[in-house]
């Protein structure tokens, strides 16, 4: 645990306390009489029940739009199974800034909505709910449907033998066993959107602020220490709160059931009702993913006259972004990936260890340890970002200068990811195996080389390529850090929203559609070695 501690203890818990206490403190006095003086205000009051409703709004909703999904791929065998499924994954692993702009294309002005019907959502709360559930339908299909695909259907059927109907037996034998598992989803989905940066930040207009946003314009704009650091200790409070309920969720999912082999519960659908569940599924996916995402890439290619790859080409000038950028945006794509993949390198070192203490130890101290790694998904990135850069300041550690900043922050994110994919597999190894390997002779550098490596080289593999997928778009922390002369993609496609112009908007698009091309090819890579289709991911 020394080196996962150690990580955190330097790159998250001392940015976050430092810039805290720049905020909280005066003259070496803690002020916390500015707790009172902010939370009275009623423009942050506004703010905080906005991001209160605006969370539970989106996690209904997403809720309601995708359990149908959870049915469909836990009990439905049909062609095309296996690709659907990576399809509606995709958007959890797109950055927040290509979900804000592929909606943007599609609901915003000039879009193809306001096109179509002279319809505009932009600058509505319908747009950031619409978005969130496109962000967050992946998580309860995978959550929910991973479990629901492993209960044995005979426990209902012989409800329904005894007498019960269709919906009485799913209700009383289906659903308290799924309780747990759509408790576990809306608590992650809740975190994702109570958190919310850079959909609010795209979509919402000045008219709408979250919690992370507000911080951003307190620290970024108004340079506003003392309201930034209460929000912040408000949001860690409040995302705390959620950690700890879902930790509690997630222990009785594990511990409740007996479960079955997926493939002895999916079959053919059987009647119209179910053809008809099918075909509705299938139509939300279209209309609420692909929709979306083909008309980002439609938008990439729209120019005046007709359709081209002008905006592509555009890219790759200095001289037509001199306005913009110090160099082609087109650098930020061989940037991204180079931060990406020092980030998912840290990740696997830092969150692997992680997961092995975890493994092997037990105890309060061990479980609060586990919740601590998750703390980085829901504290505020803007937070982080801002205590590297007055924290990381000073020898031994002044990197302010440094490219490895942009990874670590990235990593810090990537790190939950690993912990969360390869802690499962870790308890399934049989200890008993490393205890052979010793009694003949093996090292424990060895065993765990011949024996626990075979076993897990596929959540190794996973959980990379999910460490690499978030690192690729982390935006809250890297729009304060990365330097203007290397800029990582999601920084380039707000810098480019941030402007006026038709050049600037549809280089946005094609940036997003390449930042969208990598994260889909790596998801279907992940789809392809993966064996566990259960879990948190």
């Amino acid at each position: 645990m020394a080196v996962p501690v150690a990580f955190f203890a330097v790159f998250f818990a001392y940015p976050v306390a430092a810039i805290v206490g720049r905020g909280l403190k005066a003259d070496g006095v803690w002020q916390f009489g500015r707790f009172g003086e902010v939370l009275s205000r009623p423009d942050i009051l506004d703010v905080l029940w906005f991001t209160l409703w605006q969370a539970l709004a989106s996690t209904a909703l997403t809720l309601l739009i995708a359990l149908p999904g959870a049915y469909v791929f836990a009990r439905f065998d049909f062609p095309g199974k296996q690709l659907l499924r990576a399809i509606v994954t995709v958007p959890f692993v797109l950055p927040t800034v290509v979900v804000g702009t592929a909606f943007l294309a599609l609901l915003g002005r000039g879009g193809f909505l306001d096109e179509l019907w002279g319809v505009r959502l932009d600058t509505t709360v319908w747009a950031i709910l619409l978005a969130h559930v496109f962000f967050n339908y992946a998580v309860v299909v995978r959550t929910v449907g991973g479990l629901w695909s492993q209960l044995d259907p005979r426990q209902e059927e012989a409800a329904r033998v005894l007498g019960a109907g269709r919906f009485a037996a799913w209700r009383r034998v289906t659903l308290p066993a799924l309780g747990p598992a759509v408790a576990a989803a809306a608590l992650m989905v809740f975190l994702f959107t109570f958190t919310s940066f850079g959909v609010v930040q795209i979509l919402g207009g000045p008219g709408f602020s979250t919690l992370e946003v507000e911080i951003y314009r307190q620290t970024a704009q108004l340079l506003a220490l003392p309201t930034a650091a209460v929000l912040t200790l408000v949001q860690f409070a409040a995302v705390g709160a959620i950690l700890a309920v879902h930790a509690w969720t997630v222990r009785r999912r594990e511990t409740a059931l007996k479960l079955v082999d997926p493939a002895q519960t999916a079959r053919r659908p059987r009647g119209a009702g179910q053809w008809a569940l099918l075909g509705g599924v299938l139509l939300t996916v279209l209309v609420l993913i692909l929709l979306p995402l083909g008309v980002l890439v439609e938008r990439s290619l729209d120019v005046s006259g007709g359709h081209g790859l002008d905006y592509y080409r555009a890219l790759a000038s200095a001289d037509a972004n001199s306005g913009t950028f110090l160099v082609a945006p087109l650098e930020a794509i061989g940037n991204s990936l180079r931060y990406a993949l020092v980030a998912t390198v840290i990740a696997l070192v830092v969150g692997g260890l992680a997961a092995a203490a975890l493994t092997r130890r037990a105890g309060r101290l061990v479980r609060g340890f586990d919740a601590l790694l998750m703390l980085p998904l829901g504290v505020s990135a803007v937070t982080v970002g801002f205590g590297f850069l007055i924290t990381l300041d000073k020898p031994p550690l002044d990197l302010r200068t440094s490219w490895i900043l942009v990874p670590l922050a990235q990593a810090l994110v990537g790190v939950p990811f690993v912990v969360r994919t390869m802690l499962p597999v870790l308890r399934a190894v049989d200890g008993r195996l490393r205890e052979a390997a010793a009694v003949l002779g093996a090292s424990p550098l060895r065993a765990w080389r011949e024996v626990d490596l075979p076993l897990v080289r596929r959540a190794l593999l996973v959980a990379a390529g999910f460490a690499f997928a978030v690192s690729l778009g982390e935006f809250g922390a890297t729009v304060f850090i990365a330097r203007p002369d290397n800029p990582t993609l999601p920084v380039a496609v707000a810098r480019l929203l941030g402007r006026s112009g038709e050049l600037n908007y549809g280089q946005a698009m094609a940036l997003s559609t390449i930042l969208m091309l990598v994260c889909a090819v790596s998801l279907l890579l992940l789809e392809r070695i993966r064996t566990d289709r259960s879990g948190e991911f």
